[in-house]
């Protein structure tokens, strides 16, 4: 029988490929290797007029799927006016590894390498989740890549407090048991906590979902490990860069409480708008709102670096 989410995975590709948008393997170093999918620059075809380079920005995925299936609707409403990139972190997607290093930092390097490799000079960072982590890392250890960050659902690391917190609350005694389900009933209590009003589908729906979406399960469980920090090891960064948070005003996973103290801990600084009736999964929940939020965010950026 079919797999409908291979077949989707199949259209979805054609389609970014369709608006220019193409996958990229870059080899980071030997024995690690990212895909990234990157829009392609369309030549101007007005003789004599000097094309103006795009904005570059880079979006970083949660830890349920990989980079264009998370960012598909961003991707679709932005690759015309920006320069999109979209890593698959390691072990997700087209991405792989033969080191040891689980860390966020190890994310955040190779994604920093990768881009670099690819001609990227500056960029906006739009993480979500597990993806704002690394990007916050990214941020810290790259300062003059990184020129502003758009976190959504996120925080600058998973502390233990802040683990356990999110943990008890939505009634895991740890990350794997969520975010690395072992049936159906666990796939589908994945997305519906996830998700503000998750639609009701049919278990054969979740089953598909099942056989391709939790591959690498080892190396996962060990990125979950790596990503919890001891509070007393955790620091504060400096941060330079703009940062803005957008969040899902019903995220169950790191709620708009959450949210409130990672701007305490931005100093401030940081901007913060929340969408309604959205959940963690916010970019694809109420995409037209978070797409629409996202472009005044990116050209409020742009504006205040001209300005700069």
């Amino acid at each position: 029988m079919v797999n409908i989410f291979s077949v989707y995975k199949f259209i979805l590709h054609g389609i970014m490929k369709l608006i220019g948008v193409r996958p990229q393997t870059v080899e980071i170093e030997p024995g690690t290797i990212m895909n990234f999918w990157v829009s392609s620059n369309i030549p101007n075809k007005i003789e004599n007029t000097p094309k103006k380079s795009k904005p570059a920005v880079v979006f970083l995925h949660g830890f349920a799927m990989d980079g264009i299936f998370t960012w598909q609707l961003q991707v679709l409403s932005l690759a015309k006016n920006y320069a999109v990139y979209v890593p698959d972190f390691l072990f997700f997607g087209g991405s792989i590894t033969d080191k040891s290093d689980r860390s966020p930092e190890f994310q955040a390097e190779c994604v920093a390498k990768g881009l670099r490799k690819m001609g990227v000079e500056r960029c906006t960072l739009v993480g979500l989740s597990y993806g704002g982590m690394v990007g916050f890392k990214m941020a810290e250890l790259y300062p003059n890549l990184v020129e502003s960050i758009v976190a959504t659902c996120s925080v600058l690391a998973l502390t233990r407090s802040i683990s356990d917190a999110s943990l008890e609350r939505l009634g895991f005694k740890c990350w794997p048991d969520y975010l690395l389900p072992d049936s159906v009933k666990g796939v589908r209590n994945m997305f519906e906590i996830a998700a503000y009003k998750f639609p009701h589908l049919p278990d054969w729906i979740y089953k598909d979902c099942f056989e391709v979406m939790f591959g690498n399960r080892k190396e996962k469980e060990e990125l979950l490990e790596a990503l919890v920090v001891d509070d007393k090891d955790f620091t504060i960064a400096d941060f330079p860069q703009r940062v803005h948070l957008l969040w899902g005003e019903n995220d169950k996973i790191f709620n708009m409480e959450t949210a409130r103290n990672l701007r305490m801990q931005l100093r401030g600084s940081a901007k913060l708008q929340s969408i309604e009736e959205a959940g963690h999964l916010v970019q694809m929940e109420r995409p037209f709102v978070y797409n629409k939020q996202l472009k005044e965010i990116l050209a409020s950026f742009s504006k205040d670096a001209h300005q700069d």
